[in-house]
């Protein structure tokens, strides 16, 4: 399969293999059974005239033979109402399918009520459109406000939907940093706790056993004077989840008040997305990749 853009279309090319005449396969089942591309975006390309065999518009029950080559226009897509803002995006890696960005603290990842403009949905868009292309903004993994670091985002509804097929069968892979109030006396270990909004609240998560299953393992860095340096991984990716997990064991996040935390020596949760690995939703290679702790992390670990 190659993916390349002509014009203001994205375009995926498939190549059917010689043993396709062997299993009586057709456009659809194709489509669906050896690439994973979903029913919805078959559809939506169905109405457009956007899915070709061997050059011509075509039907999804048509038979295939060895050698055909299917095509599947991505037409270009509106920001969904998001207005392009020019700001500074510290761009990690960039190709036709996916971008990474190394998100810094006190930045929304999508508009919200409170943050209707200024975030990094707005910067992503006005990026996308100094390139000459028009693009919905879809964040894979999501990062609170003044958690920093990597943020995956596809480029395309079908990107978009092979990254989301990943993740749910735990295909990619997020490690976090963090710093801890308190000394944690053990090497590491494993919170398997369910997460629930608080009755009273519309921001505050808390452990409950109504709440949905949710684990964060951890593994100690390194211990300093007053606060523990962790690493950990999700198997699950809930609101809040590592403030939420490291308070119910009594070491709430520095600077995170919201879950017990102080702020005396910074002025956020102490958290950072340092590592993220997944394979790519075109070729399938494994990428990973990984930014530095922000300096005001940083320096904490340094005195």
């Amino acid at each position: 399969m190659r993916k390349e853009q002509t014009g203001k279309n994205q375009v995926l090319r498939f190549t059917v293999p010689p043993d396709v005449q062997d299993a009586e396969k057709n456009v659809r089942s194709f489509l669906r059974e050896d690439h994973g591309i979903s029913r919805s975006l078959l559809v939506e390309l169905k109405h457009v005239k956007g899915i070709r065999l061997n050059g011509a518009s075509t039907y999804l029950d048509h038979s295939l033979q060895a050698g055909d080559v299917i095509e599947l226009h991505l037409p270009e897509e509106e920001s969904e109402n998001i207005v392009p803002e020019p700001m500074p995006l510290q761009i990690v890696f960039e190709d036709e399918d996916i971008l990474i960005v190394n998100k810094p603290s006190n930045l929304c990842v999508h508009p919200t009520l409170l943050h209707p403009d200024g975030t990094l949905a707005n910067g992503v868009i006005h990026h996308w459109r100094l390139q000459g292309i028009s693009r919905k903004f879809r964040a894979v993994n999501r990062l609170d406000k003044d958690t920093s670091g990597l943020v995956l985002i596809a480029k395309s509804q079908f990107s978009h939907q092979q990254l989301a097929t990943v993740q749910r069968q735990n295909g990619i892979t997020r490690y976090y940093e963090a710093l801890v109030h308190g000394r944690v006396k053990e090497e590491g270990g494993t919170i398997d706790a369910p997460i629930m909004r608080k009755a009273d609240s519309l921001m505050e998560r808390v452990v409950h056993e109504s709440g949905q299953w949710a684990r964060t393992h951890y593994t100690v860095l390194e211990r300093y004077n007053g606060f523990t340096h962790v690493r950990i991984k999700l198997d699950t990716g809930r609101t809040h989840q590592i403030r939420v997990h490291m308070s119910h064991i009594g070491h709430p996040l520095l600077g995170d008040d919201l879950y017990g935390g102080e702020r005396t020596l910074i002025s956020r949760q102490a958290l950072h997305s340092r590592i993220l690995s997944f394979p790519h939703p075109r070729h399938k290679e494994e990428l990973s990749f990984t930014t530095p702790l922000p300096d005001d992390m940083s320096c904490l670990i340094r005195q």
